[in-house]
């Protein structure tokens, strides 16, 4: 469990025992059932096209606040795709469906709490005449034994960080904590998660 833990330290850096912030659910969270659900969202099965935008990657761990990795631990993801649309009926915007997108994934983390998806970077949207969103992706976890985490990722250098009224409103240690971290130059982004007891 040391050996764990230390790799857990140096993983998650200063926010290790900080639980990831809450944020809203919104109200988009998908209602339409579909049968893939699967870890990749840039495509979906029986079909031969490929999502739209800025294909990444996002790997991470599930922690407890004692620095132990959680496995099984289910992740639930939904997201607008790169035009800033929602698969949901309620979304009555006028961006682009892109067929070809996922938008929702379920799955859990395996050994050593461990998890990745790929995805595209989702695009910002309206939110009223005067509130844009910045990229996001929402994500409910949950574990037997551990609180329900319902929070939302963000993206480094989005200039629409600065105005989002829910990214705004948190403190900087929350901001760097819900905050994927970019891998070098690539597409592949680093987010760890920290579940608390219940």
């Amino acid at each position: 469990m040391a050996i764990a833990s230390a790799s857990a330290i140096v993983s998650t850096g200063l926010h290790a025992k900080m639980v990831t912030p809450t944020d809203a659910k919104g109200p988009f969270y998908p209602i339409t059932p579909q049968k893939d659900k699967d870890f990749d969202l840039t495509q979906i099965q029986g079909k031969s096209g490929v999502a739209k935008g800025e294909i990444i990657e996002i790997s991470g761990q599930v922690f407890d606040t004692d620095l132990n990795p959680i496995e099984d631990a289910t992740i639930d993801l939904w997201q607008a795709n790169s035009f800033g649309k929602y698969h949901h009926p309620h979304d009555s915007s006028d961006a682009p469906v892109d067929e070809y997108f996922q938008g929702w994934a379920i799955f859990q983390s395996g050994k050593d709490g461990r998890f990745k998806f790929k995805t595209v970077m989702p695009g910002a949207y309206p939110l009223g005449s005067s509130n844009p969103r910045t990229p996001h992706i929402h994500l409910m976890v949950s574990k037997l034994g551990y609180v329900e985490l319902i929070t939302q990722m963000y993206f480094p250098d989005q200039p629409l960080n600065d105005q989002d009224g829910l990214f705004k409103r948190k403190s900087k240690a929350q901001q760097q904590a819900i905050t994927a971290k970019r891998q070098g130059a690539s597409n592949r982004y680093q987010y760890d998660i920290v579940l608390e007891k219940v």
